[in-house]
C-alpha cells in the first residue's frame, strides 16, 4: 500500500503561446511621408504666390501647361523663333508666321500671324492674340532693362481683344508726377508696343485709369487726368510709328474701375492699350 502511494501522478501542462506585440507594418510611415511632402509643397506654393508678380506667375503656369509651341519652325539659330527676329517680314512671311498688313507676300496676304486664314467674320481668334501676347513677352525679356519694363505689364485676352495693361509701381511711375507727361520707362514701353503691334493691322483702343483721391480734395482731377494721359499715350504711339488711323477710341475712366482693393493704390494708375479683335 505504501509503495503504491509513492507513485505521484505526472501532470503535463501545455502552455499555448500567442504571438502578440510584433511588427505592425510601415504603412503609417508612408502616410506620414506623404503628409510632410504635401505640406512642403503647400508652403512652397504660398511662398511663390507672395514672392512673384502676376506676370511671373502666368509664365510659371504656362511652363507647366503650355498651350502653344515655343517654336514651330526648326532653324539654325539658338534664340527664340529659330534665331529670326519677330519683326523680319521677309523671313517670317515665308514660313507662314508673320506677313504684316503693310506689304504681305502674295502667298500669305490672307493669313494672320499664326499662318492660318482669317475667319469669315473678319475677327482675330484667341490663337492669334495669344501669339501676339507671347511675342510681347519674348521681346520684353531680352535684357535686364526689359525685365524692369516687364514688371509694369499685365496682359489678358478678353472678348474685346488683347489687353496690354501698363501699371504704376511704388518705385517706378509711368508719368511725371500728377501730369500727363510720360516718363522714360513709359516711352520705352510704348515703343515696344508699337513694334509688336506693327506685326498685325488690328485697330487699337486706349483707356486711362487713375487712383482715387481723398474726399477732402476741393478740385478732384481724376477725370481730366485719366483722359489727358490716355490721349498722351495716343500721341506717343503715333510719334513712335503707330498709324493714327488704327486708333479707334481714347477713353478716360478716372478712378471708377480700380485694379486694386485699395482705391488709392499706385497700381490703379494705369493705361490699357487694347488690340481689338476686329480687322481694319
Amino acid at each position: 500500500m505504501a509503495a503504491k502511494g509513492d507513485n505521484a501522478p505526472v501532470i503535463i501542462k501545455r502552455k499555448k503561446v500567442i504571438a502578440a506585440g510584433g511588427h505592425h507594418g510601415g504603412a503609417w510611415k508612408v502616410a506620414y511621408a506623404d503628409f510632410v511632402t504635401a505640406m512642403m509643397a503647400f508652403f512652397l506654393l504660398m511662398w511663390l504666390l507672395n514672392a512673384t508678380t502676376e506676370t511671373q506667375r502666368k509664365g510659371i503656369a504656362d511652363y507647366f501647361s503650355p498651350t502653344f509651341p515655343v517654336n514651330r519652325v526648326s532653324g539654325g539659330g539658338d534664340g527664340a523663333f529659330g534665331g529670326d527676329s519677330v519683326f523680319t517680314e521677309e523671313v517670317l512671311s515665308q514660313v507662314g508666321t508673320g506677313a504684316s498688313m503693310k506689304s504681305p507676300a502674295d502667298a500669305n496676304a490672307a493669313r494672320g500671324p499664326n499662318g492660318a486664314s482669317e475667319g469669315q467674320d473678319g475677327t482675330s481668334s484667341d490663337a492669334e492674340l495669344s501669339e501676339i501676347e507671347d511675342m510681347l513677352s519674348a521681346f520684353s525679356g531680352e535684357s535686364t532693362v526689359s525685365e524692369l519694363m516687364q514688371r509694369h505689364i499685365v496682359t489678358r485676352i478678353t472678348d474685346e481683344g488683347l489687353i496690354v495693361e501698363l501699371r504704376d509701381l511704388p518705385d517706378s511711375a509711368l508719368f511725371m508726377g500728377e501730369t500727363d507727361e510720360p516718363s522714360e520707362i513709359m516711352v520705352e514701353l510704348l515703343t515696344m508696343l508699337v513694334e509688336v503691334f506693327g506685326i498685325v493691322g488690328n485697330p487699337v483702343a486706349i483707356n486711362g485709369h487713375t487712383r482715387a483721391r481723398a474726399l477732402v480734395v476741393l478740385n478732384n482731377p481724376v477725370w481730366e487726368l485719366s483722359t489727358a494721359r490716355a490721349d498722351s499715350v495716343r500721341q506717343t504711339l503715333s510719334r513712335k510709328g503707330l498709324e493714327p488711323g488704327r486708333v479707334r477710341r481714347v477713353t478716360g475712366f478716372a478712378d471708377r474701375k480700380p485694379a486694386s482693393g485699395n482705391p488709392m493704390a499706385e497700381q490703379n494708375n494705369r493705361i490699357e492699350v487694347i488690340l481689338l479683335r476686329e480687322k481694319v
